[in-house]
């Protein structure tokens, strides 16, 4: 089932984990930190599922900006699903939205926003044209493929 993003893009991945016991906070609800990293294992599963080297010598991925919008408190235990959608492909950058909901009832949204990752060389620390591989295979993402992991 292929859900829309926060900006009505076709969802181009779900992973489902677990809240972990430790991402709480002194409030007894999910710190904010632990939103970007949920954004983040979701972003890695799927760039690793695009079955392209993403780095070597000569570039590599890396976070330019995030942006993350809390709509409700989350506790635990719960299940989530994280689901990604491409908001758009640059020159040297991509930026992916973020949606974290609930599992069983996707329709409850704890989060949502973007991540811009750009390719750069990581000599010089300079950016570079986003490569051919990667541009194909991003362009190329279908729209969700059942993602699950356990935190």
């Amino acid at each position: 089932m292929s859900t829309a993003g926060a900006d009505g893009s076709a969802a181009i991945a779900r992973v489902e984990m677990d809240v972990r016991w430790g991402d709480l906070d002194a409030f007894g609800h999910v710190n904010n930190a632990a939103f970007l990293v949920y954004a983040q294992e979701a972003r890695v599963h799927w760039l690793g599922s695009l079955g392209t080297q993403l780095r070597d010598d000569t570039c590599m991925p890396v976070v330019a900006a995030v942006n993350c919008n809390f709509r409700r408190q989350l506790g635990w235990p719960a299940r989530i699903v994280v689901e990604l959608s491409i908001h758009r492909i640059g020159n040297s950058s991509m930026t992916i939205g973020h949606r974290i909901a609930d599992a069983k009832d996707v329709a409850c949204i704890y989060a949502d926003g973007e991540t811009v990752m750009v390719w750069i060389d990581p000599r010089s620390g300079h950016s570079i044209a986003l490569p051919a591989a990667v541009r194909s295979m991003i362009q190329s993402a279908s729209p969700v493929a059942g993602a699950t992991t356990s935190k």
